[in-house]
């Protein structure tokens, strides 16, 4: 392998994460337009964004263990393509129907891209330093593509309409699927594990089901409860099980997956309420819209780095406490936000936000793996990645409820509250995090 080839592969699969994570936020600058153009209410416009969140959450791990025992340049390349075909289906798509279908699609690809791009990259990249330095620059990808996916939707909304969204995608697939049959070897684990069948159709039916509790009717809890007892039955038989409950043990660990959720939840109530008020409220462009949020970008891009020395160097209570304060703050800002509300602190709340979701990921994904051996990490942290799609899907389905039934905006105090709430919560259970047991990932 050329010297350079490690760097090129890195880029190859980061241009994958990229879209994976911006497509989990594009369309909430959208959503006005695509309830517009195509008669959806609040309820079908959720289905648009949770579409995508829960099938990606749902089948992160299966994929992970897929590509290890098939070949991991294969399953990338099929996610690759499914990912096309599910844009280009939701590029076309005349219903809400459709569109959900579509997003269905997508994000089955997004599954395979993920956690196989990552495990690619470990591969190809060998030097513990250099590989070090590639998960840096990976983790600070996709918090980019997280916020800059409100932006780009923006840009895209409000240039050529929200179709074009979805057409953007196809033409850096087509590169990244050139790239990858030229540059990306194939590789499989030497000990892949089992694929969990029966466990992962319940993980789907529970997600799915919370989710429709939410957004449709709250009789859909009594599914959740059946099928997640069915879940825990069942995982606890088997051999090689999709998640390791005796993980879930762990106070430290336990605290992890519980700030990953709220952290995302917060982030995606932010990103579906900001814009929505924006654009109905305010009376903002799409284009407009997108752009009140670079702060909340500027926040994403800055703080990673700083959360990483930090956690690197005294361990993951500090900056997850400060994450904490930072969501909180945030939230508390916009308890009063109406047609009234000064610019300046709308862009404060929102830069202080993605302060927070910037300085949450490193110390989660350390808190998730510390104090385990090696050959359990990669479980631990692919459920902690379970974890913010869940977030994003649940923050999704709770902002709903805010903005009501016809998809307008009125008293969005509860939605901030929310915010503020899931803030507090993280900063609490920060204190289980194992202060100064620094674990380099």
């Amino acid at each position: 392998m050329e010297k350079t080839r490690p760097w090129l592969i890195l880029a190859i699969c980061a241009a994958s994460i990229f879209l994976v994570g911006m497509d989990s936020t594009v369309v909430n600058i959208a959503l006005p337009s695509i309830g517009n153009d195509l008669g959806l209410d609040i309820s079908e416009l959720q289905w648009v964004v949770d579409a995508y969140t829960l099938v990606l959450a749902s089948l992160l791990i299966t994929s992970g263990a897929l590509a290890d025992r098939l070949g991991r340049r294969r399953v990338f390349r099929i996610g690759l393509v499914l990912f096309a075909a599910g844009s280009a289906a939701c590029a076309l798509a005349p219903t809400a129907g459709t569109l959900v279908a579509a997003r269905v699609l997508q994000g089955t690809g997004g599954s395979m891209l993920s956690p196989v791009a990552l495990a690619i990259v470990v591969s190809a990249i060998t030097d513990a330093r250099q590989r070090a330095q590639a998960i840096g620059v990976w983790a600070s990808v996709f918090g980019l593509s997280m916020a800059a996916g409100p932006v780009v939707g923006g840009l895209l909304t409000g240039g050529l309409g929200w179709r074009t969204v979805f057409w953007a995608n196809l033409p850096i697939i087509a590169v990244v699927l050139v790239l990858t049959a030229v540059y990306v070897p194939e590789s499989r684990s030497p000990k892949p594990r089992q694929l969990d069948v029966v466990g992962q159709l319940l993980l789907i039916v529970v997600i799915a089901s919370m989710v429709a509790a939410l957004i449709e009717d709250p009789l859909f809890w009594w599914m959740t409860i059946v099928a997640l007892a069915a879940f825990v039955a069942v995982e606890r038989r088997q051999r090689t099980p999709l998640m390791d409950l005796s993980l879930f043990r762990r106070p430290a660990f336990v605290a992890a997956i519980g700030s990953a959720v709220l952290v995302f939840v917060a982030f995606s109530v932010t990103l579906l309420l900001g814009s929505m008020y924006a654009q109905q409220v305010r009376g903002l462009t799409p284009l407009q819209a997108g752009l009140t949020t670079l702060p909340m970008a500027i926040g994403a891009i800055v703080c990673p780095p700083i959360a990483g020395y930090l956690t690197g160097r005294i361990g993951p209570r500090l900056p997850l406490r400060i994450a904490g304060a930072c969501t909180t703050a945030g939230g508390l800002m916009l308890l009063g936000l109406d047609e009234r509300t000064g610019i300046g602190v709308l862009l404060s709340a929102y830069l202080l936000l993605g302060a927070g979701l910037g300085l949450a990921n490193a110390p989660i994904t350390n808190t998730a793996v510390s104090g385990l051996p090696p050959e359990r990490t990669g479980l631990a942290t692919g459920i902690a990645s379970t974890a913010r799609q869940v977030g994003t899907a649940i923050g999704v389905a709770l902002a709903g409820s805010v903005i009501g039934p016809d998809a307008v905006v009125g008293a969005t105090w509860p939605g901030w509250a929310l915010v503020a709430g899931c803030g507090l919560v993280v900063a609490a259970v920060s204190g289980w995090s194992r202060s100064g047991s620094a674990v380099r990932v």
